[in-house]
């Protein structure tokens, strides 16, 4: 680290040059000083994120005119969630890419716990954080990735279908009209879509069960051109190496020929838990994939082509292969994680393990935008504010994750060397009583 970067006062300074590189995302001048006032507040030390403690940290002595101001901007002002995450893409993505390029982007999804019924998106559902069914909200969010940071640049609250269609209370929380319901996978599908129509750089999909599990969702990466490495469930069904669904039917020389592959009762394509436990000894194998905390991260993993065979009889070719890649860790009764892959068929199998479990960097986010950056914490119900709380949470994050891939590791929320400042005394925003 040169002299220049750790000295007193550079941080501030990067970060001012930062926020200022965002400000033309707040699309009228009255909110480029809450913008960069709620991202500070978002990394100043502090238990609670929400806007009233945040205002009190900021400027103690305007406590009142902070607040109206830091509200107005996340509960009302109609600024876009993608163009200021784009800016955020654009800021920090080269910083990113020094330390190697970026190898993964990564779906997710993360839940919020939340009681009552009238923020918006709230039901009864699985909250991942909680791992079991609890009233919460859930957003899907679309990240990237290099060896050792990342960063979400697509992130859409997932909206329950009671929500999706009940007028009165898409109304009350602010719900666009223009948004219906989608399932989880094609909210993911249509975050990967931007991203490419922005023309981001592409990178194999990773993504859990929840999305790979789904037929569509790995048929339309394919389509896109992208590879992928995503979690399926032990039920899920592929043909053994070596084996395709058989041939259409001869014709009988009336009308068209049958054109769709056929299974009979002997030749079956079996599930991939099947598949797991009829291997032999030999083919397991022990692969480390990263360090952690106290010793390298280490278990028994398996690896084959396949096609898979989903409702494939209604189709007129095999599907092509692609990898089944098995986790059975040695304690276990039997295996724990599967993957299908459309990575090379030259692909080691060290990679493919490594592809498949580079997904947990994207926790390791959540658990830090959620503990120090607050993600969770705003108080509000409608769809707008909760979109703007979490796009200024990324925003924030993002100096964070530039900050240690140029000059400091360490840094975390809290723990900058920034200073809490007043807005200015003439600075009121629109809709305040003294603006009008």
């Amino acid at each position: 680290m040169s002299a220049n970067a750790s000295a007193p006062g550079a941080q501030q300074q990067r970060f001012a040059a930062y926020l200022d590189s965002l400000a033309q995302a707040a699309e009228h001048a009255d909110r480029v000083e809450p913008l960069k006032s709620y991202c500070k507040g978002l990394l100043l030390p502090g238990e609670r994120k929400s806007v009233e403690p945040m205002a009190a940290r900021l400027a103690p002595d305007n406590v009142r005119q902070t607040h109206q101001s830091l509200h107005h901007l996340v509960a009302d002002a109609p600024w876009s969630d993608e163009a200021l995450l784009e800016q955020v893409r654009h800021s920090v993505l080269p910083a990113m890419k020094r330390n190697g390029p970026v190898i993964a982007w990564i779906v997710d999804d993360t839940g919020f716990p939340k009681k009552g019924t009238h923020s918006v998106g709230v039901t009864h559902q699985y909250c991942g954080q909680l791992g079991k069914q609890e009233n919460c909200r859930v957003a899907v969010s679309l990240s990237m990735a290099t060896e050792h940071a990342s960063l979400p640049i697509a992130y859409r609250l997932y909206l329950p279908e009671t929500w999706a269609q009940d007028p009165k209370r898409r109304k009350k929380a602010g719900v666009p009209e223009q948004i219906s319901f989608a399932t989880k996978p094609v909210i993911a599908l249509g975050q990967i879509r931007q991203a490419l129509a922005a023309g981001v750089t592409a990178a194999p999909v990773l993504a859990d069960a929840a999305y790979g599990d789904e037929t569509k969702f790995r048929e339309q990466l394919s389509e896109w051109g992208l590879s992928y490495v995503v979690g399926v469930r032990g039920h899920t069904t592929v043909w053994r190496p070596g084996e395709t669904p058989l041939s259409a039917k001869p014709g009988s020389g009336l009308g068209r020929p049958p054109k769709l592959l056929r299974r009979d009762r002997k030749h079956q394509p079996v599930s991939v838990q099947q598949m797991a436990l009829s291997l032999p000894a030999k083919d397991w194998r022990a692969v480390s994939w990263r360090q952690g905390t106290k010793q390298k991260l280490r278990s028994r993993f398996a690896a084959l082509r396949v096609r898979p065979a989903h409702r494939d009889y209604w189709r007129s070719e095999p599907r092509d292969e692609e990898w089944l890649l098995i986790e059975w860790p040695e304690r276990e009764s039997e295996p724990t994680k599967y993957w299908l892959s459309t990575l090379p068929a030259r692909t080691t199998l060290r990679e493919l393990v490594k592809r498949a479990k580079h997904r947990w960097i994207i926790e390791r986010d959540y658990q830090e935008l959620k503990q120090e950056l607050g993600l969770g914490h705003y108080e509000g119900r409608g769809w707008r504010g909760f979109h703007h709380h979490a796009t200024l949470c990324i925003a924030a994050y993002g100096f964070l994750v530039a900050e240690r891939s140029r000059f400091s590791p360490s840094a975390s929320a809290g723990r900058l060397d920034l200073r809490a400042t007043k807005l200015p005394p003439e600075f009121h925003p629109r809709g305040s009583p003294r603006a009008c």
